[in-house]
């Protein structure tokens, strides 16, 4: 077997079938992908959903995870986060010329243990490749099937002055993690990524039925971007209180000495929920029972007005407009 990716790695011919009989297939070969088809049965009679993301980090080797890792339980939280719990995953790989095999299998099996410890099933998939210099080692698109378990309305168009913003855990962690294993800055494995399975802590919420108003995971533009496509999307406000907002001291050092703004980086372990104020207490008492969701906090609240903004009261006891992210802020973070 070569020790690299090559080009005929993704002609369809003999490298290719030991590429996929020899390196991928016994990773992620399970009881729902018994066989190498082109499709795979999937027999339901319940209300599913479906999600699809494509992961280009760089590198794809960062402290607390990897590229792999990152397309298991992004795609999967993206699913929770909708009330669905994840069961199949496909996967389609693109690869680089040169890639080393040894690192492309410790993807494979950083996938295949994300899948065992998120319960889905990776059911199907495709590998291309591409030359040298046209792409950035591996890149991996996942596409995610869950089956509906929260059979509530999680719109903003839900939302009453009073509701509560709740954050499921600390900012920053991810994006800076991954920026510093890029720019080999000296945050070393101080600061790990966040990146983690949000399936379990979502579900603790889906018992709240009406009462739980919205949910969405905090990844791409952060908490800021989160916060202001809810509200574009009502006729309501948010009002957020910074003092309350979790953050890690070596993320915040980190962020303030980047010049980086905590709340617009980018996570992968933190959801935003938004919950009537009669459930509040008693959401972060079944969240911290958690690892991830042990620094969930109640950060903000609904307000009428001003509508389509979000405000920050500072710790200075001052308001302030936070803002879309603009621009391109960390490139290739998930």
């Amino acid at each position: 077997m070569e020790d690299r990716i090559r080009l005929e790695h993704g002609s369809g011919g003999v490298l290719s079938r030991e590429l996929i009989e020899q390196v991928i297939y016994p990773v992620l070969k399970n009881a729902a992908y018994p066989s190498l088809t082109d499709g795979t049965d999937i027999r339901c009679s319940v209300s599913m959903c479906m999600s699809t993301d494509t992961y280009v980090v760089d590198p794809v080797f960062f402290p607390g995870g990897d590229i792999g890792k990152l397309a298991v339980f992004g795609t999967c939280n993206d699913l929770a986060v909708s009330g669905a719990r994840p069961e199949y995953l496909s996967l389609g790989f693109v690869l680089e010329e040169g890639f080393l095999l040894e690192e492309f299998s410790r993807v494979l099996d950083s996938i295949a243990k994300a899948a065992a410890e998120a319960a889905v099933a990776v059911v199907t998939g495709d590998t291309k490749v591409v030359p040298a210099g046209k792409g950035g080692g591996i890149y991996i698109n996942s596409t995610g099937i869950g089956v509906k378990r929260f059979t509530g309305n999680l719109d903003p168009a839900e939302f009453v002055t009073g509701d509560e913003v709740i954050l499921s855990g600390p900012l920053g962690a991810h994006g800076i993690a991954v920026l510093g294993a890029r720019e080999r800055l000296p945050v070393g494995d101080a600061i790990l990524s966040d990146c983690a399975n949000l399936y379990p802590l979502c579900e603790e919420l889906f018992s709240f039925g009406s009462a739980l108003k919205f949910m969405r995971d905090a990844t791409r533009g952060g908490l800021a971007a989160v916060l202001n496509e809810i509200v574009a999307a009502g006729s309501s406000g948010i009002l957020v209180r910074e003092a309350d907002i979790p953050v890690n001291r070596d993320v915040a050092a980190a962020a303030d000495i980047l010049g980086l703004n905590t709340l617009e980086v980018a996570n992968e372990g933190v959801f935003i929920a938004v919950v009537a104020p009669e459930i509040t207490s008693d959401a972060l008492k079944r969240l911290s029972k958690h690892a991830e969701g042990r620094s969930a906090a109640a950060i903000g609240t609904v307000v009428k007005e001003p509508a389509g903004k979000v405000i920050m009261e500072t710790r200075i006891g001052g308001r302030r407009i936070v803002d879309l992210p603009r621009g391109l802020l960390l490139p290739r973070i998930c």
